[in-house]
């Protein structure tokens, strides 16, 4: 069975759907994976619509390179760059941007890639494979109070300092190279953990998160995505942890709400600036029969808002 038909994409119809697809639109995938979603957004456009997918997973682009469709365009490069992007490829504003965030099931069902302690595999996580620090050669350098906060701020980890102190006390010893090393090392610290969860698996996605700069990544694309919309373009947001939900929750909810005010100026209420977006909907989880389908979604949130316009006003068909 081919890769791209083993990966089950998360809340593909759900995510398609809530971009309201045009014929004729131009659409961005920032997080192509293995396409799911984007094969999805092709089905539903015109011959005058546009899909534009970005990712910087190597991988990922060579499993883009199967599409063969004039309306796509697949570009190897992180999603912040996603203004500078659309510029380049003469591109103004568009009618909808979809981002999956995280990491794909390809990327840990993959040993080599180092994301999992599923396997015993060299110790990477990088999601551009071709450049940029491995978790090994961090964990080699950093120093033990940093490293500590990482785990505790991106992985929630309660016993971020002693699995900091751990690690620098093992390093001293061997090197830490394999995902089996730093599994072992990590759950001989933590002694407790929820049922069925492995002891190192926050630690993992902490380290995972700063390699790959994922949380900030996403705090500099949110307002491209903003700008980059027409009135009544649709931006979806796939999360998959409360880090990036929690990002993602309180930027959709400051575009709605609008520039803040001092309490008591008076000010008529028409007269306050609109916000630039929309809340839509509620946000979307994975259903039962997905969730038997694929265990991995049920930490997935869709949370979707709407472009305004320069009057406050959405788009007329909308």
């Amino acid at each position: 069975m081919s890769e791209e038909l083993q990966h089950a994409t998360v809340l593909l119809h759900e995510a398609v759907a809530a971009l309201q697809i045009k014929p004729d639109g131009i659409y961005v995938d920032g997080t192509f994976g293995r396409g799911g979603h984007s094969r999805l957004i092709l089905q539903q456009l015109g011959k005058a619509g546009r899909l534009i997918a970005l990712d910087k997973d190597p991988a990922a682009i060579a499993a883009g390179q199967q599409i063969s469709d004039a309306r796509f365009q697949l570009v190897h490069s992180e999603f912040e760059k996603l203004a500078e992007i659309l510029q380049q490829l003469s591109i103004g504003k568009v009618d909808g941007v979809l981002l999956d965030l995280g990491v794909s099931s390809p990327q840990l069902d993959d040993a080599e890639r180092g994301f999992s302690f599923r396997f015993d595999a060299p110790l990477d996580m990088r999601m551009d494979s071709g450049s940029g620090q491995t978790a090994a050669e961090w964990l080699a350098n950093v120093d033990e109070s940093f490293l500590g906060e990482v785990i505790h701020d991106y992985g929630e980890e309660r016993f971020a300092k002693q699995i900091a102190r751990a690690l620098v006390a093992a390093r001293k010893e061997q090197a830490i190279l394999t995902t089996r090393q730093l599994g072992e090392i990590v759950a001989k610290v933590v002694r407790t953990r929820e049922p069925g969860k492995n002891p190192a698996t926050r630690t993992f996605q902490a380290i995972r998160i700063y390699i790959n700069r994922e949380l900030e990544e996403l705090a500099h694309i949110l307002p491209q995505c903003v700008d980059s919309l027409k009135p009544g373009g649709r931006l979806a947001v796939i999360s998959f942890h409360s880090l990036e939900d929690r990002i993602v929750k309180r930027f959709m909810r400051d575009m709605a709400q609008g520039d803040k005010l001092p309490v008591g100026l008076p000010i008529r209420a028409a007269d306050i600036p609109a916000g630039k977006m929309k809340l839509v909907g509620k946000p979307v989880y994975a259903g039962a029969e997905e969730l038997a389908a694929n265990p991995r979604a049920r930490s997935a949130v869709l949370r979707v808002a709407e472009r305004m316009g320069s009057n406050g006003a959405g788009d007329e068909c909308g």
